[in-house]
């Protein structure tokens, strides 16, 4: 047997590449799944290009994505969450919200790139919704691809021997950041996506490039439209608000949730303004969903 990692998923179909740069296509045995890319395997080499997997090492992290019915993994042994959003369309501040707890929770290091920054007269508006987050400590890293160099020069030096994943909605610029860091990705894309037998469909799955001269690696995810929280527990949705952490050790309960209960330092912390309101908020939408009932 030999190791590999993940660098594309589609379906029950994998392309690993071994320590030598070798890249096979690889199935598993039986209806087994839930790889996904980032994962290290072991694999079985059938052939001159081909394997079965036979075994996952164990992850450092894995990250969700999820819809009404399931939560769905979609990469894993990350480093650092870079979650693009831009001046204009305006972004979500739930989504991005909800990014950085995903990061969080799994001990990630988030950093955001604020995109189009060449359109001046939103600038300002995107600063100020971004306030709460700078406040957490948290990288921002302003950016416009029309400034590619600059780009390259700001991003590049971050990425360095880390495995990194690029996330972000539709229209925030993040295909053509991608492009601007791994000039090969659009060919490669097309190329990977005819090799697992996936057509035009390039962007419903995730993929690992490697940058220039060795300086880590990228992991670009679909578009997102929802951040898979829904399978963490109490106790990892809070580690998802790492601000709560000084004021939870004054609760007078030891399993407190922070919502309505009596002697809470959270709530308190957040009455005198040392939490913000809507972080709370969405800690409190997010908490609801994940100890909702299962939908079948």
């Amino acid at each position: 047997m030999i190791a590999g990692r993940v660098v594309a998923a589609h379906g029950r179909h994998y392309q690993v590449e071994m320590g030598d740069g070798q890249l096979r296509q690889c199935y598993t045995r039986g209806k087994k799944s839930g790889i996904c890319v980032g994962d290290y395997v072991d694999i079985e080499p059938q052939g001159q290009d081909e394997g079965r997997i036979e075994r996952i090492h164990e992850r450092r992290n894995l990250l969700y994505r999820s819809d009404e019915m399931r939560a769905k993994q979609f990469a894993a042994n990350v480093d650092q969450l870079l979650i693009v959003i831009a001046v204009e369309p305006l972004f979500s501040e739930d989504l991005t919200g909800r990014a950085l707890a995903g990061a969080f929770s799994a001990d990630i290091t988030p950093v955001i790139i604020l995109n189009k920054c060449d359109l001046a007269e939103g600038l300002p508006r995107a600063r100020a919704l971004l306030s709460d987050i700078k406040e957490l400590g948290v990288q921002i890293i302003e950016t416009s691809t029309l400034q590619p160099e600059a780009l390259r020069n700001a991003l590049l030096p971050l990425l360095k021997n880390k495995t990194s994943l690029l996330l972000g909605q539709s229209g925030m610029g993040k295909s053509s950041i991608l492009n601007i860091l791994v000039p090969e990705a659009r060919a490669d894309t097309q190329a990977h996506s005819i090799a697992l037998g996936t057509g035009k469909h390039t962007t419903t799955s995730s993929r690992l490039y490697h940058l220039p001269d060795n300086g880590g690696q990228l992991i670009d995810s679909p578009g997102f439209q929802a951040f898979g929280l829904k399978h963490l527990g109490q106790t990892e949705v809070e580690q998802g608000f790492p601000e709560f952490a000084p004021y939870s050790q004054n609760c007078r309960f030891y399993n407190c949730a922070h919502r309505h209960e009596p002697g809470c330092g959270v709530l308190a912390a957040k009455e005198q303004g040392l939490i913000s309101v809507k972080r709370h908020e969405l800690y409190l939408r997010i908490l609801a969903e994940s100890t909702a009932p299962q939908k079948y």
